[in-house]
């Protein structure tokens, strides 16, 4: 049988959670604690499958029995269960080892779908926090190509590529002088005009000429 721990101080969202849990998994044992330190002693008497975290406890942070938690348990499913969407909660929770991050002003059944969804491989996230996540790293990945320089963007066959296009040979003498086809050259090439931000042979010498190339 499953064993499932819910760490939540809020009686009301103690019992909605207890609720949810057991409707996700029928027959599922439930242990239920206030507190981090009652939280941690239940990690020394049970083997859960399962939890939901709090992360605002009366005497101390949801994530210290998440880090607990993960490294006793390391196949368990450590689910945060909150009402914080920032990214000052967010991200430390998912450090400390959570695998997912539930808000609770959903409804129970939306929680009961996405703790279902475990099971078929799904990471249990609400669609705020999916979308956060998902502009968090769209934000990181533009910022690291706004900063690197052209050169640090193109791999070094497409450098090489670059610098016979400045010398205006045909695609199929460029496959010739590589010793590579013309379709390789060609995807090459398009590659280059993508990162670069270019659309021409005249561009494309400008930025080798301002990249040191040429």
């Amino acid at each position: 049988m499953k064993v499932a721990l819910i760490l939540e101080d809020m009686p009301e969202s103690q019992e909605m959670l207890r609720e949810v849990a057991q409707t996700a998994y029928p027959g599922i044992r439930v242990c239920c604690v206030a507190d981090v330190a009652s939280a941690l002693k239940m990690l020394d008497q049970f083997q859960f499958d399962l939890a939901l975290i709090d992360l605002s406890l009366p005497d101390g942070e949801g994530k210290t029995v998440i880090e607990a938690m993960s490294a006793r348990f390391p196949h368990s499913v450590i689910v945060v269960a909150t009402i914080f969407d920032d990214d000052d909660h967010l991200f430390p929770a998912l450090r400390a080892g959570a695998q997912g991050y539930l808000l609770k002003d959903q409804s129970p059944e939306q929680l009961v779908q996405q703790l279902r969804g475990i099971s078929e491989g799904h990471p249990p996230l609400s669609p705020s926090i999916a979308r956060r996540l998902l502009d968090h790293f769209r934000e990181d990945k533009e910022t690291i190509r706004a900063e690197a320089p052209e050169e640090a963007l193109l791999t070094p066959r497409e450098r090489e590529v670059l610098v016979q296009l400045t010398r205006g040979i045909s695609i199929a003498d460029i496959g010739t002088v590589m010793n590579i086809s013309r379709h390789t050259v060609g995807d090459h090439v398009k590659n280059i005009y993508r990162k670069l931000n270019i659309s021409s042979r005249a561009e494309a010498t400008m930025q080798a000429r301002n990249m040191g190339l040429v």
